[in-house]
């Protein structure tokens, strides 16, 4: 059976400098050399990975109570249309790279709707938002619906025109 040989990592401090016979290093009969241990990756423990996961958890179960018991129904429900524009709009950007873009003013006018319903919808947002109130303090929520309407109305006659 053959001898079984050592590798750098198993040097303990104690054997780091030990004497070598000229026959296996090379070296001058009596000469020292000293074995350098080869490092070993330092690995996150478990538990911190775990932990961590589980303070994202918490963060973003804090986040979706909080919005669900400290935002007003009337947001969420802006809100709500607004992912839905996000949706409409990517559906629309996906569709014209995959099927093509035949009629492009068509996509044109239907991806320019949405991203200017979406702007539109933000603003009525921040209009709304009782936290805003300090920097809106002439309009109303009613009067900013009412601006949303005008614009809206406006957004989409020129949609439906450039449709041709």
């Amino acid at each position: 059976m053959a001898p079984k040989h050592r590798n750098n990592r198993d040097v303990t401090p104690s054997a780091a400098t030990s004497t070598a016979s000229p026959s296996v290093s090379g070296t001058a009969p009596g000469a020292t050399t000293s074995a350098v241990p080869v490092a070993k990756p330092i690995k996150a423990p478990a538990a911190a990975t775990a932990s961590s996961k589980q303070d994202w958890n918490s963060v973003v179960t804090n986040l979706i109570n909080h919005y669900q018991d400290a935002t007003p129904q009337r947001t969420k429900l802006i809100d709500a249309f607004m992912a839905f524009l996000v949706v409409a709009g990517a559906l629309q950007f996906l569709y014209c790279v995959l099927a093509g873009n035949y009629p492009f003013n068509a996509f044109l006018s239907g991806f320019s709707a949405t991203v200017g319903q979406f702007v539109l919808c933000a603003s009525l947002r921040i209009q709304t938002t009782e936290a805003n109130k300090s920097d809106f303090p002439a309009v109303s929520p009613e009067r900013a619906f009412a601006d949303f309407v005008v614009c809206s109305l406006i957004l989409h006659f020129f949609c439906v025109n450039f449709i041709n």
